[in-house]
């Protein structure tokens, strides 16, 4: 498949189905560029797949977890490589792990739900910012135990995504509010937690997430309100950043704007260092920020 063609599409997978997160996206045209790439050595496959990634990452798509799931999706299919007799049963290996990985990222959304929906509990107020489809599936989670809770969520400029949120919380049962994002300070008080989702986890065991989920986890320091985060392992990504600028501008800027002068333009996604992150729930289990070295070292084992 060529530069164009995979993001055609990766595109066409996201447009289509509101469900499926970057990273799924890009595990799946991954698996498209497997099936169908003409490589004759495993080093040409491999080379195939980096390049795919690399065209993911040029589309106007955030790339947090389409770099990690794109990193993780090749430590674990090359696994294959050292106890297969030929190129053919290697790729006949690969894809058949490549399909494993895939049907266990689908799970995780799942599994990260089920260990955070017992933190909501019945009378409890929450705050959310912008859409998450995991802070979603929880609170689903928790609504079908017949847990009464009510929810605020920020509008989430400038893509307004926190208005779909609202909605789709209303559309479960779940009483909920669109809030301004600078009342965060001001509704702070009023909210029992903070539950936030991640576009990815630092190997610190902070996270990267749409802007002002920074703003919102310093508030909830400030008040002494629990702030948990709701992530997939798939979305741990090897990277340290140590303050805002340290983050790579590619993880905070679209691939158009990248060519832009960036000191107008306004980033999409914040860092929130660990130490204001109170939990993160994940389908490894509940882990704290410290935790999370721990976690990439066996991944990637």
């Amino acid at each position: 498949m060529e530069h164009e063609e995979i993001c055609q599409y990766f595109n066409s997978i996201i447009k289509t189905d509101k469900d499926v997160s970057a990273g799924m996206a890009a595990i799946c045209t991954l698996l498209k560029v497997l099936e169908c790439s003409k490589s004759e050595t495993v080093q040409e496959l491999r080379y195939c797949l980096q390049n795919a990634i690399v065209a993911m990452r040029s589309t106007n798509n955030p790339i947090t977890s389409i770099a990690s799931a794109g990193e993780l999706f090749l430590r674990f299919i090359t696994l294959t490589f050292l106890d297969t007799p030929s190129f053919e049963e290697c790729k006949k290996n690969m894809l058949q792990r490549g399909k494993i990985f895939y049907e266990k990222i689908v799970a995780s959304r799942g599994k990260v739900a089920q260990v955070a929906a017992p933190f909501i509990t019945d009378g409890s107020t929450i705050l959310t910012h912008s859409k998450s489809r995991v802070v979603l599936q929880a609170m689903k989670e928790a609504i079908a135990s017949n847990t009464d809770f009510e929810v605020y969520v920020t509008t989430s400029l400038p893509d307004n995504n926190g208005k779909e949120m609202c909605k789709n919380l209303k559309e479960l049962g779940i009483p909920c509010t669109l809030i301004l994002d600078s009342a965060i300070g001001y509704m702070m008080e009023q909210v029992d937690m903070v539950m936030v989702g991640a576009e990815g986890v630092s190997e610190s065991g902070g996270v990267i997430n749409k802007i002002g989920t920074y703003t919102m986890a310093m508030c909830a320091k400030e008040m002494k309100k629990p702030f948990y985060v709701l992530s997939e392992s798939f979305k741990f990504s090897r990277i340290y950043p140590l303050n805002q600028a340290d983050l790579p501008n590619e993880y905070k800027y679209t691939a158009t704007t990248l060519k832009k002068n960036l000191q107008k333009e306004h980033p999409l996604v914040d860092y929130t260092p660990p130490q204001y992150i109170s939990l993160l729930f994940t389908d490894l289990g509940i882990l704290n920020p410290s935790a999370i070295s721990d976690e990439l070292i066996k991944l990637y084992l």
